[in-house]
């Protein structure tokens, strides 16, 4: 995959998912009332459940959002019917779809932060997605002496003073990516692998501690999907064809 290079493009007409292919789409989760109603009636009782869990009407809305956003492009490739799909979770809390045998080969991460979710789509492959938007007055410097590595630390001490927000974002996301295509959760302590952060350096994993053969076989792309936000992918595999879509459901 090249690097920075994507172009977010109309949604296909046919949702065709091949082995070397990598789908990543964008929504806006700033949606109308009828449209966020719209939604809501194809999610799951625990769906509904998660979503009345957060104290502000605008985040409920959100996720509600996101939720149906991911049933109706899922269903979209599977040629089913959104309300219809299942998930599961394994024991880390990485989603997957509960479905019958012989589809069980499409994979999806998905990530939404502020107005805008991401949903990565793969065939036989795992992946991770993250999404964050970029907030200037963050305290970068405590959280990545917390849990970045120290060659990370480094990397981002070494720059100018005027990037390294953006730096900070750009290893978080990218991090957060791997960890999530892993399925792993906390067992994978973010400081004992490195990625890369410079501006001038394409994404990549670049080290991991304990398993030198381990960054040869993923691949990583910075994303990016709107103005403020930094965004990642983490893919299992090499020479993988990336397209990005922006979603319309």
């Amino acid at each position: 995959m090249t690097a920075r290079s994507a172009v977010w493009k109309p949604a296909p007409e046919r949702f065709s998912l091949g082995d070397e292919d990598v789908h990543v789409w964008r929504a806006s989760l700033n949606q109308t009332v009828a449209v966020v109603s719209a939604h809501r009636q194809i999610l799951a009782p625990d769906e509904l459940e998660r979503a009345a869990k957060y104290h502000f009407q605008r985040d409920r809305d959100r996720f509600i959002v996101a939720r149906a956003v991911l049933r109706r492009l899922l269903a979209s490739y599977l040629q089913s019917e959104p309300a219809r799909l299942r998930f599961r979770t394994n024991e880390y809390g990485k989603p997957s779809l509960d479905i019958e045998a012989g589809r069980e080969a499409l994979r999806f991460n998905l990530s939404h932060s502020h107005d805008l979710a991401l949903y990565a789509v793969v065939s036989k492959r795992e992946v991770g997605v993250d999404l964050e938007y970029i907030q200037q007055d963050f305290d970068t410097k405590q959280i990545a002496e917390r849990f970045f590595s120290t060659r990370e630390i480094a990397a981002l001490n070494a720059l100018p003073a005027n990037l390294q927000t953006e730096s900070f974002f750009r290893c978080w996301t990218r991090k957060e990516a791997y960890v999530k295509a892993r399925g792993e959760g906390l067992s994978l302590p973010l400081e004992q692998f490195d990625v890369s952060l410079s501006p001038d350096d394409p994404a990549a994993l670049l080290n991991v501690a304990g398993n030198p053969a381990e960054a040869s076989r993923w691949s990583l792309r910075e994303l990016t999907p709107a103005p403020g936000y930094m965004a990642a992918i983490a893919i299992e595999g090499k020479g993988l064809s990336l397209s990005c879509f922006s979603a319309t459901f």
